[in-house]
Order: C-alpha cells, then structure tokens, then sequence
C-alpha cells in the first residue's frame, strides 16, 4: 500500500509558481499569511526569491535580496517575472517583478553566487537568552493571520508590551515555522520579515505603518541551514532612527548554536 504524499507546507503554498513561459510564473496570494492590508511582506519577498530560484539559468546561492514594495498587493493572482541581468564566473545579478492587472506591485534585486571557503569571522555577539522552551509562545488573539504561521517565544520586547528602558525599540525573540519547516533561504527570506514594526515596540500604539524596502544579507550557506532543520532561530531587531514618517529597522538572525544566519534591514512608513 502506497504513503499518501505529505500536504504541502502553508509556506510552500503561498509561495508556489505556476510557469507560463520562460521567466514568467504564475502565482496566487495566500489568506492563511493574510496581513492587515494585503499578505504579509515576508511571503512576498520569498515568493520573488522562488522566482530567482526556479530560474534554469540559476547559479550559486542567494547572498542578498532586496525587496521594494512600490503598492499593496491585491488578495488574487499575480505574475512574477524574473531576469538574470548579469552572470559573471561566481556570481549573478537578477531582476525579479510582481505584476497585477498589468501594473508592478513589488520588485527586487538579488545576488547569487557560488560560495567558496575562506577566512571567517563574525563581530557581532550572539546573545545570552533563555531558550525557546524555557519561554512561553505568543499569544495572537488579535494579531493578524500569518502571525499564526510562526511559533514565537519573546524574550523580551514583545508585541505592545512595555519597552526596555535602554533598549526600548529592541525585541529578541525565538521563532520557526509553524507547522515547523526545515530552514532554507525562502523560508529564512521570510522569517526575516516577521519582526513586528519597531514602532509598535518603541511606543505601544497602532498606527498605519508599511514596509517600503527590505534588504536581507544571507550569510549562511545551504548545508548550513539545512543543519538547523526546524529548529528555533533567535532573531534580534532594533530601530536607530523615527521621525518624517518613516523609521528604520535592523535585525539579526541566528541558530541556537551561535552561528549569524542573517542580517536584515528595512525602512518603514509610518502615518499618525
């Protein structure tokens, strides 16, 4: 008697490509990663990454993805369109669009490259925190719906909670899939857009906000990430700057074994 083939991952799922032709895929928005308007940004990151990554011209690995976010995009279809705009011995540049209704809602560049084995150094500290079993799970009764997607457990900094005295916009937090997932770069794309707005961290209060651009630098390869599996990541996120209607944020991402997965920066609107 046959298994029965594994339901597909709610991630796979809002992410999945339907090809059209070359470089042109089909795609659908997913209401499980539903946000306040329009899905949740990290799915439309990685959904543009996957694009990248099902190109037949593909080499390497991803090494950044930035992600602008030129209009909301509408509950439905989309079409992704992606290009290598360059392909040199190591590395490659892409361009990759998501189209509705015949206008461009979102667009990003990616590098990718074949990684080689060098001198290696990390500066930035991992830090010392309970591990994520020793912390409770949020709780997401009025969260939107793709925070249900993540299994989140906050060491301090959490959602509408009472800020650090000296590190007020800071959060640092254990997160994975939820139902788990082992970790690749589309999933990590996406994990590294689930840092609530530090605005709502800094000063407890709702406002219109919207990620404009976002930029993830993968600092891990593929062997490494599959060696966390579906294990917790720790990510750590801070805000430098608020104020003419937009903020910053940066955030660190890593494994529970100390490694620096992932850096992230992002710049926000914000409307009072």
């Amino acid at each position: 008697m046959k298994n029965k083939e594994s339901p597909l991952h709610p991630l796979d799922q809002a992410v999945a490509l339907q090809p059209i032709d070359q470089g042109r895929w089909q795609g659908t928005t997913s209401q499980t990663y539903a946000n306040m308007v329009g899905p949740f940004g990290g799915t439309t990151g990685a959904t543009l990454l996957q694009g990248a990554l099902s190109h037949n011209e593909l080499l390497g690995e991803p090494v950044s993805l930035t992600v602008n976010f030129a209009a909301p995009v509408a509950d439905g279809n989309f079409e992704v369109v992606v290009r290598p705009l360059r392909t040199n011995r190591n590395s490659q540049h892409w361009w990759a669009e998501m189209v509705q209704g015949g206008q461009v809602v979102a667009f990003a560049t990616a590098v990718t490259a074949r990684r080689r084995d060098t001198w290696e150094q990390t500066e930035a500290a991992f830090p010392d925190v309970p591990l994520a079993s020793d912390l409770p799970a949020f709780t997401r009764d009025a969260a939107p719906p793709w925070t249900r997607n993540y299994d989140m457990r906050f060491v301090d900094g959490e959602l509408l909670g009472e800020p650090d005295k000296d590190y007020p916009s800071r959060s640092r937090v254990w997160m994975r899939d939820q139902p788990s997932r082992p970790l690749d770069y589309v999933s990590l794309s996406a994990l590294c857009d689930a840092f609530f707005p530090r605005i709502y961290i800094r000063r407890p209060k709702l406002v219109p906000i919207g990620t404009v651009s976002l930029t993830t630098y993968f600092h891990a390869g593929g062997e490494q990430l599959a060696s966390v599996g579906s294990d917790h990541i720790l990510g750590v996120a801070r805000a430098n700057h608020f104020g003419k209607g937009f903020f910053d944020q940066s955030a660190e991402v890593w494994s529970r074994g100390g490694a620096l997965l992932a850096t992230t920066h992002q710049v926000v609107y914000f409307k009072e």
